[in-house]
């Protein structure tokens, strides 16, 4: 039973990680139909800013926001190639990707490995040493799950706002955004901003979790959050009451558990980018058997 209920917790710590690293797909992918390839970069940009700085002593807190603001800055970069240089978006991402793979080894100093293992993190610091011993075990999973829910409200609430509508409705009809002599875009770089931004505080989550950053901790991350989200669009998308920000959390932990129950019984590690494939080609099939449609992804 402690085996079940630990591999349920690693399950849940994870699944909420990436939730926050789905938020900011959501908004590039449902939102403003952008298929943005920096999260690739800017993932990993939030777990080397973190690594760094608590390496240096810095507060994890501190840290962590100084991440989110990190890959808000990537974001930017992405959006001003893509509107302001006119590349196309696809190519905006990589672009900002590629270069951010050398920016990632500079943060770090030129090392693809960085071990945290001694430095305070969210995990061992401030909140975390209100909770008694008793529940210490639980003490990720909850700090974990109350950021989840603090950005995912906070993007609620900024969704309600005028600028949240503006966003939604570049995503839906550019022209008409335009013709309300409003810059669209503008209305896509602070998108781009703000889904970088939490892409990155994932990666700083990640990173203060597993206590050191890796280089290539990023690559597949936009597959594993398209699929989050298109897992929690297919399974609770025809639920009014379900907020589509509550929904891609869900299709995240689905994605990483059924990860997880494929190493516990046995897989190969190294088939798991396979395994991410074959999840990801199933998700999209049932996204369009539950629509009732073969044409847009979206």
């Amino acid at each position: 039973m402690d085996i079940i209920i630990s591999i349920i917790r690693g399950i849940l710590e994870q699944g909420f990680i990436y939730g926050i690293m789905a938020l900011g797909i959501y908004i590039t992918y449902c939102i403003l139909d952008f298929p943005d390839l920096s999260v690739d970069g800017t993932f990993p940009l939030g777990a080397a800013v973190t690594a760094i700085l608590l390496s240096l002593g810095w507060n994890p807190w501190l840290a962590l926001v100084i991440a989110f603001g990190c890959g808000a800055a990537a974001g930017f970069v992405t959006g001003i190639f893509h509107v302001k240089l006119r590349i196309t978006d696809l190519l905006s991402g990589i672009l900002t990707s590629t270069a951010l793979y050398s920016v990632n080894l500079m943060v770090v100093g030129g090392t693809a490995l960085l071990s945290i293992t001694k430095a305070k993190t969210i995990f061992n610091s401030g909140l975390a040493a209100l909770f008694p011993e008793a529940v210490s075990k639980y003490v990720p999973l909850i700090i974990i799950f109350l950021l989840a829910m603090v950005m995912k409200f906070l993007l609620d609430w900024y969704l309600k706002t005028r600028s949240g509508m503006l966003l939604r409705a570049t995503g839906d009809n550019e022209t008409m955004v335009t013709s309300l002599a409003k810059d669209s875009g503008k209305v896509k770089i602070v998108g781009l901003m703000i889904a970088n931004g939490l892409v990155a505080a994932a990666g700083s989550v990640l990173c203060q979790q597993q206590r050191y950053f890796e280089i290539s901790m990023g690559t597949g991350m936009l597959v594993m959050g398209v699929a989050s989200v298109i897992i929690g669009m297919a399974l609770f998308g025809k639920i009014p009451v379900i907020k589509p920000t509550l929904i891609v959390i869900f299709g995240a932990i689905i994605y990483r558990g059924c990860l997880s129950l494929a190493i516990n019984f046995g897989v190969n590690p190294n088939n798991l980018k396979l395994l991410m494939t074959i999840i990801f080609l199933i998700a999209l099939v049932s996204r369009r058997a539950v629509d009732g449609k073969g044409g847009s992804d979206r």
